[in-house]
């Protein structure tokens, strides 16, 4: 595959979920070929009305011609509310057609670059879908009638003709003024908002330890900063758009007087009828209408179009999972041969070269300072960061062999810090499943010795928690993460320094959750800082500054260190120096 390809992936997924509707665009177009043509109801309803019905007095003429107007001003009016129902169906079928992919890339890419394209993807599509349903695209559709009906208005007089299209090029010139001018505010107007937006909610989610530390005043101000920018940024696109929004309008009214006040003076030299010259003033105001339209709306066909060049790159660069063939469940083996990980956005390794291997009914305790590795290692063993060089196996097989659902079930995961999900604590263990198996839910609880601890809560596992954790303390939401971790049965357990904000009954529930693990010959790994939290380990690595510095029986290793520190602490004494 080419470069040039690659790049195109995404604005092919975006092509191929656009060309979906096809037919539907047809329909809408045959829709606005007829509403267009019964737009000209009410010029040749006034041109008879000055032309026969004035000239007549005939009375049952204009009744006739009334009846026939209200008929077809009600098939115009069915037929322009059907196309805007069809458009507004496409629109969400667009939608609904890419939510899951691009939701999909979203949180994959939020997992290892949390940047803009990740933290606006979904917003982008909602931005598309409100401009495939709104008035703007329906100008689109009428546009290509703009020529017939200047022909019409030639067709009454050639100085009107000329006026008509004099005024209508001057109105396309403003169009592409409007987006040369537009554009790049309309972009630094979008971004400072989102950035405003940001920062707002990690001021909320942080809430309380703003509230605790008394930061509420600098938060105001720096988001007042933020907000501040947002805001002159949107006065700034709003006069530009504001600007030329009234140019066109002042405009179309003055070409529209322009067009009466030369049908009169040609209706003075008898070249006109009074018909006519009302007949090409209203057809003026239909041929202008949607560009004029376009004009007064393009601060969301520039969001709209931000958001298609936005989608494209994020589903460019993250594709589609490959499938992979099923492979049996597998057993608690686990292989880790030359393991380098850069993190993203980096340069430099996190981990380099580290090796080590796991057996069935073996926990390993993986310590080392802060910064050594351990949480890289723990995310690159979960399949979120993928190595740069090196294999992780289980049971043989290398983890980019599992998809990730599947790989979830297999390795279950406690971070580093834990967070909950709105919901119920049944459902947060069941990992927001819509249904969740009560049965596996408590046996989930049960092997993380959490199952007493949740009982004496309010409503039990029905009891509602929040992201923020409500009511628990940091131990109640570690060990229910726990839980969540053990949920389907998963052979590997990676947990990530499980007992940090535990007490000694919680640190005694963990280590007793670990040994029953164990029992089962499933295996665990543990990233610790505290000893407590390798009680239950058989084997250790240790880690410094990203290589493996040893590896081995637990007591191996801690006498080996004992050793090391010795000698360090005895050539650092005057009698030990040489």
């Amino acid at each position: 595959m080419t470069a040039s390809r690659t790049r195109d992936t995404g604005r092919d997924e975006l092509r191929a979920a656009r060309r979906q509707s096809r037919p539907y665009y047809w329909f809408v177009a045959i829709f606005s070929f007829f509403v267009n043509m019964l737009m000209l109801t009410g010029p040749l309803y006034m041109l008879q009305v000055y032309d026969r019905v004035l000239g007549s007095r005939s009375e049952a003429t204009l009744v006739a011609l009334s009846v026939l107007v209200v008929f077809l001003y009600g098939m115009m009016g069915i037929l322009d509310y059907v196309r805007g129902r069809v458009m507004g169906r496409v629109a969400a079928r667009f939608q609904a057609a890419l939510d899951l992919r691009v939701f999909d890339a979203v949180m994959r890419r939020s997992a290892v670059q949390p940047d803009e394209l990740a933290q606006t993807g979904l917003r982008d599509l909602e931005s598309i879908q409100r401009l495939m349903s709104s008035p703007v695209l329906m100008a689109v559709f009428d546009i290509p009638w703009t020529p017939l009906f200047i022909v019409a208005i030639f067709i009454f007089h050639p100085w009107l003709g000329y006026l008509a299209l004099a005024g209508g090029a001057v109105l396309i010139v403003v169009t592409f003024v409007n987006q040369a001018v537009t554009r790049a505010p309309s972009l630094k107007s979008n971004a400072a908002v989102m950035q405003a937006e940001k920062t707002s909610e990690q001021i909320r989610a942080e809430a309380e330890m703003v509230q605790a530390l008394g930061m509420r005043r600098d938060a105001f101000q720096r988001w007042m900063v933020a907000r501040g920018d947002a805001l002159r940024g949107q006065i700034s696109t709003a006069d530009l758009t504001g600007t030329f929004t009234t140019l066109t309008k002042t405009f179309r009214l003055l070409l529209q007087s322009a067009m009466l006040g030369l049908g009169a003076y040609l209706v003075l030299q008898g070249e006109l009828t009074p018909g006519a010259m009302i007949a090409g003033s209203i057809l003026m105001g239909r041929a202008l209408a949607p560009v004029e339209l376009a004009i007064g709306q393009w601060a969301a066909v520039t969001r709209a179009r931000k958001g298609w060049d936005n989608l494209a790159q994020l589903l460019t660069e993250t594709p589609q999972e490959p499938p992979r063939t099923a492979l049996p469940a597998p057993k608690a083996k686990l292989d880790v041969q030359q393991l380098t990980v850069v993190a993203p956005g980096e340069q430099q390794a996190a981990l380099r070269l580290v090796s080590f291997n796991l057996m069935p009914g073996q926990a390993l305790g993986v310590i080392g300072p802060s910064g050594s590795g351990k949480s890289t290692l723990a995310r690159a063993l979960t399949g979120i960061w993928r190595p740069a060089g090196g294999k992780i196996r289980l049971d043989g097989a290398a983890l980019d062999q599992y998809g990730p659902d599947v790989l979830g079930q297999h390795i279950g995961y406690l971070p580093q810090r834990v967070t909950l999900f709105d919901g119920t604590i049944a459902e947060n263990i069941a990992r927001l499943s819509p249904q969740p198996d009560a049965q596996k839910v408590v046996e989930a609880a049960q092997k993380a010795d959490a199952h007493e601890m949740i009982l004496k809560l309010p409503n039990g596992y029905d009891t509602r928690v929040t992201a923020a954790g409500g009511r628990l303390s940091g131990g109640q939401i570690q060990r229910i993460g726990l839980a969540r971790a053990m949920y389907g049965d998963p052979v590997i357990l990676v947990l990530d320094e499980p007992n940090s904000n535990l007490d000694n009954e919680g640190s005694t529930a963990v280590n007793k959750a670990i040994k029953g693990f164990k029992a089962e010959g499933k295996s665990v790994l543990i990233m610790a800082h505290r000893p407590a939290a390798i009680q239950e380990c058989d084997m250790l690595l240790m880690l410094e500054g990203g290589s493996r510095a040893a590896f081995g029986p637990k007591d191996e290793v801690l006498q080996s260190m004992v050793k090391n520190h010795q000698q360090i602490q005895k050539s650092a004494t005057p009698g030990g120096v040489r």
